[in-house]
C-alpha cells in the first residue's frame, strides 16, 4: 500500500498538490504545494514560505491528505 502512495506522489513530483494536514486535537492546516523531493521515508512539499516534509504512513493514516492539481 505504501509503494502505491509512493508511486503516486512520484508521478506528480513537481506538480502543485493542495495539502489537508491534520495536526491534532481538531485543528486542521490547509495550504498549497509542490512536491519537491522524494526518499525512501519521506517526501517534501514546497510552500511559498517554507519546506515541510511527511512520512508515506501520514498519507496512509489520513494525517495528510494529497489533492493533486493537473
Amino acid at each position: 500500500m505504501i509503494e502505491k502512495i509512493k508511486q503516486n506522489i512520484e508521478e506528480n513530483k513537481g506538480n502543485k498538490v493542495k495539502v489537508r494536514f491534520n495536526t491534532g486535537r481538531n485543528k486542521i492546516e490547509e495550504f498549497d504545494a509542490t512536491v519537491k523531493e522524494l526518499y525512501n521515508f519521506v517526501f517534501t512539499l514546497q510552500t511559498e514560505t517554507e519546506i515541510k516534509s511527511f512520512t508515506y504512513s501520514d498519507v496512509l493514516t489520513n494525517i495528510v491528505e494529497l489533492h493533486f492539481k493537473k
